[in-house]
């Protein structure tokens, strides 16, 4: 029998997720969670096989979730399961030690085989969604160009951001004129735009 955690935000689709791999005598859906949190919490204490998790849901994410998890809980493999399969996010979830990567458009035939796949120590990545990360490349932002350029997406006064990420002004100013530059945009708006299209922030 195959233990599985559900975390999704939207009810909706997660309770489909949870009935339909409720169908396969194989399959038990042990926990649903709405949160980040929630689903670190049921993880820990009902130990699934297989955490399926949305990648944005409220903090943490589901990649931050899965980082957790494989410290925390390593017998606990976890799949991301998402409508925003973007090259940037598919390369953070492998690197925070997810199993599987896949839309919420593939078919109910596709998300059985991917569990079964994961749960018995495989892999799964979407193909599509893997050949856009090669063709993207590596983000050519540094981790505080990151940052920055993340919180004046949100709509953030430079101000503001100085503050929360406790540097000056004229720093925060510098970093955000560096990511525009390197992502080729005319302004930080549009810096943002580019590198959301593509998962780096």
């Amino acid at each position: 029998m195959i233990r599985i955690l559900v975390a999704d935000d939207e009810h909706l689709i997660r309770d489909a997720i949870a009935g339909l791999l409720a169908l396969d005598d194989d399959f038990e859906v042990v926990g649903q969670a709405a949160s980040g949190d929630e689903a670190i919490a049921t993880a820990l204490r009902l130990r699934p096989d297989v955490a399926l998790l949305d990648l944005q849901m409220p903090e943490p994410d589901g990649i931050e979730v899965a980082r957790r998890l494989a410290t925390e809980l390593p017998g606990c493999r976890c799949v991301i399961v998402t409508s925003h399969g973007r090259p940037g996010y598919l390369k953070s979830a492998l690197a925070a030690g997810v199993r599987g990567f896949l839309p919420k458009t593939v078919s109910s035939r596709t998300l059985v085989h991917v569990v079964r796949k994961v749960a018995s120590g495989g892999r799964y990545v979407d193909p599509e969604l893997a050949a856009e990360a090669i063709g993207a490349g590596d983000s050519p932002l540094t981790p505080r160009e990151t940052d920055v350029l993340a919180l004046a997406r949100d709509g953030a006064p430079v101000d503001e951001i100085a503050q929360r990420v406790s540097l000056s002004r004229g720093t925060v100013r510098n970093y955000l004129a560096a990511a525009i530059a390197k992502l080729g945009a005319a302004n930080r708006h549009e810096a943002a735009r580019i590198a959301t299209k593509h998962g780096w922030i």
